[in-house]
């Protein structure tokens, strides 16, 4: 170590500790040695004490052996030892001369510790652990499968680790060949139904050939066409604009038997149902049924997307009247509509999350009625009950009511989940239906509607309380009490969370993670004062009840899952609309952080007009029925083979009436599940609809389940993994959580479809309870000092 003359207190305490215990250190210990051994001294001193030294060298060298061990580790091919892991072991070590050695045997002992708390039983800890990394992507082989089976049975004292490591290499090896095995199938008969595909569009015929094939007129087709009677196969517009109709002959020609009976009631047939708007539409009687009983699955086919109001044959036959309400937040929409579902004798709620389905039922029981709750994953049935508060995606098609109400119509747009509010709005089974929604949705209400041949009212409600646009930019430190803080990511959020609770401020957080049960518990803390100020993401749009005085945009730009881009006007106006709560906030204000923003840009949008889309064909999607259908006529059990027939000939991209919903991922899940055998199509329809994350490689987590299912296996539901105390919980532990709250949700959404696969959902929702506990103590920590990412 270089002399320096004259030396500080904290240098010669250093020389003379390195003097006494022999030990050396780098250069590149020296400063921070110095630093924290000047804190160390007591005033006057030149020296410490020999204990202290190894303290204060341990702690500088706690990073370099971090390293260490994660290089060590990484060799051995142990991925699933953490930088925490890691971490932890070096803040455990007192010998600062440790060598690798010294590291990995401290590292045993954390490790078993950590997977002592990763489940109750070593076979569940290691599914457990194994389940973590799928989230990230991480795939053990058969080879480290056995080494981490090893470190868990050590953690666990089982008395035969070596058959405890094999059992589990030997499951790896077998799921590794059943994923190959799946996949080259799963290849093989993708490639036979493109192959079919193909052949099937080459053996097509243009409309000028029907005649001959059916020793009919031209005139004749073309009435039979009209009448819903001659299946078009695929319909294409050239680049002149001219539709050209294409026709399957194997089923025109099997038609021709039909053919006297339609030329003698052709007169019969021909009925027609005016809408309201003056738009003809196929009457009942002329509208195909897509059930068993249709001799003809191409008819049904046709008919059911490119007329699709058609499908919803008990919304056809009540003469249903539409009331549309819209207006800004906090006008008294829902009020108004929950009060008419109140006084019917039976009826429908359908929200958009269901955690509003949950408030809906509340209001309901709050007027005197006692609703039961349908949602995607939660079941509660009240004997007797003739309402039912439900998620959009849940409605009931098939049970006529006397009103039914359907919340944020503006859902309509949404390339996700549009699919889901057309077919409600369109099949809701009510001859009274409430529609809600914000201004924008008006002209596609109309518009399905008019497909519907419904009557249509409208009701426009202004808001309770005046909202405001913030003069000037408000700083951080000048939020108050009752302010919300709006961010566009789960890391925005956080660390906006945390620089406020470095100021000291009370701090709730909302954002799409966390589950609708904490979601609420946060709400509520806000609501009651327990935490000063609300941070969320545009998750607060929908769904949750607010007192916030005032709205502050951290950002006035998000990305959207395609690109970063402004807000929109209509975002600005959902989300800074929650500013302002009749009875205790009379004026409800919106303004940008300073430093993220104009607040001119806040002005413009909240005074602008209504922005009505270009786009207003309705959204659609198939359902069970429809796939059945579509299976049944191409002669084929194969999901991707139907799904692959509706994206290239079921319905062309310029109908006139309607849109196909996005339909990627139940594509892709569809795709995966191909080379599975064992399950029907409905059952790979009900796999394809399950909602799962595939940034979390939720598909592949998916195909795994799908597969134990047809091979007759139970499986069980994920469980807590380890759940640190709330208090040390940092970020990393807080998303691992959210990540297996995701993995429960499908569980039991899947649990409620097919109960001999996933029988113990009891277990489930102990476990989903647990983890929004942790969570909510989580997020409750107002003390706990920031914590690196």
């Amino acid at each position: 170590m270089p002399s320096h003359a004259p030396s500080s207190p904290a240098r010669q305490a250093l020389e003379t500790a390195l003097r006494q215990t022999g030990i050396d250190i780098a250069p590149a210990e020296e400063s921070a040695l110095l630093r924290r051994i000047a804190r160390s001294l007591t005033p006057g001193a030149t020296d410490i004490p020999e204990t202290t030294f190894l303290t204060v060298l341990c702690a500088v060298r706690r990073k370099r052996w971090t390293s260490r061990l994660m290089d060590l580790t990484r060799r051995e091919g142990r991925i699933w030892l953490t930088r925490d892991i890691l971490e932890q072991t070096a803040a455990a070590i007192t010998d600062p001369r440790a060598n690798d050695q010294d590291l990995l045997g401290a590292l045993v002992l954390v490790m078993r510790e950590h997977f002592r708390t990763m489940g109750g039983t070593a076979d569940r800890a290691l599914e457990n652990i194994r389940a973590d990394l799928l989230d990230t992507g991480r795939v053990l082989s058969p080879a480290q499968t056995a080494t981490l089976a090893r470190d868990v049975a050590g953690a666990f004292s089982l008395q035969d680790a070596s058959a405890f490591a094999s059992a589990a290499e030997s499951r790896e090896t077998r799921r590794e060949t059943e994923e190959a095995d799946i996949e080259r199938e799963g290849r093989r008969r993708r490639r036979d139904e493109v192959s079919r595909l193909r052949d099937w569009e080459k053996s097509l015929v243009p409309f000028r050939d029907v005649p001959g094939l059916l020793h009919c007129s031209r005139r004749e087709a073309l009435r039979w066409v009209a009448e819903n009677r001659l299946p078009v196969a695929r319909k294409q517009r050239r680049e002149d604009g001219v539709e050209v109709w294409e026709f399957d002959p194997a089923e025109l020609m099997a038609l021709r038997a039909k053919l006297p009976e339609w030329r003698k009631g052709s007169s019969e047939d021909s009925s027609r149902k005016e809408g309201k708007y003056g738009r003809t539409t196929f009457s009942l009687r002329d509208a195909p049924d897509v059930g068993k009983r249709v001799p003809n699955a191409v008819l049904a086919r046709v008919a059911s997307l490119d007329r699709y109001a058609a499908h919803f044959r008990t919304a056809r036959s009540l003469n249903r009247r539409i009331t549309l309400v819209t207006g800004p937040t906090n006008s008294g929409k829902s009020h108004t509509a929950l009060d008419a579902l109140a006084k019917a004798e039976s009826g429908l709620a359908l929200a958009p999350l269901r955690l509003l389905a949950h408030e809906f039922r509340e209001s309901l029981a709050a007027r005197g009625v006692e609703a039961s709750l349908a949602t995607g994953e939660e079941r509660i049935t009240i004997p007797g009950s003739r309402h039912l508060a439900a998620t959009v995606e849940m409605c009931p098609f098939a049970q006529p009511v006397d009103v039914a109400v359907i919340d944020e119509a503006q859902m309509l747009f949404d390339s996700d989940r549009g699919a889901a509010w057309t077919a409600a709005i369109m099949g809701a089974p009510a001859r009274h239906l409430f529609v809600l929604g914000a201004p924008d949705c008006i002209p596609m209400v109309r518009r399905i509607a008019e497909l519907c041949g419904d009557p249509l009212d409208e009701v426009t409600l202004q808001r309770k309380s005046p909202l405001t646009a913030a003069s000037h930019p408000v700083r951080l430190q000048e939020l108050r009490a009752g302010d919300a803080l709006i961010a566009f990511s789960r890391r925005e959020v956080l660390d906006l969370r945390a620089a406020l609770m470095e100021r000291g401020r009370r701090v709730a957080v909302v954002y799409g993670a966390l589950s609708p049960e904490v979601r609420r518990a946060e709400a509520a803390r806000f609501n009651s004062g327990a935490a000063d100020i609300l941070i969320a993401t545009d998750a607060i749009g929908m769904g949750l009840n607010l007192s916030i005085r005032r709205v502050v945009f951290a950002s006035l730009r998000k990305f959207d899952g395609r690109e970063t881009r402004d807000l929109s006007l209509q975002e600005v106006k959902q989300i800074g609309g929650r500013a302002g709560r009749f009875g205790k906030h009379e004026e409800g204000i919106v303004a940008v952080l300073a430093g993220s923003g104009s607040p001119s840009f806040i002005k413009t949008r909240l005074s602008a007009s209504p922005e009505y889309p270009d786009e207003l064909r309705p959204l659609v999607q198939p359902d069970a029925d429809i796939v059945r259908a579509i299976a049944a006529e191409i002669g084929s059990d194969s999901l991707f083979g139907v799904l692959a027939r509706i994206r290239r000939a079921v319905l062309r991209r310029d109908d006139p009436n309607y849109r196909l919903a996005d339909m990627e991922q139940p594509f892709a899940i569809a795709s995966a599940l191909e080379g599975i055998e064992g399950l029907d199509l409905t059952q790979r329809w009900t796999y394809a609809m399950c909602p799962v994350d595939d940034r979390d490689n939720g598909i592949r987590r998916l195909t795994g389940w799908a597969a134990s299912h047809a091979q007759g296996q139970v499986i069980p539901p994920p469980g807590t993994g380890r759940l640190p105390s709330p208090d040390r919980a940092g970020r990393e532990e807080l998303e691992r959580a959210e990540k297996r709250h995701k993995r429960l949700v499908a569980w039991r959404w899947l649990a409620l479809r097919f109960p001999d696969a996933y029988p113990d959902r009891e277990e489930a929702e102990i476990t989903t309870r647990q983890l929004n506990d942790w969570i909510e103590d989580v997020l409750r920590q107002q003390s706990r000092a920031r914590r690196k990412n």
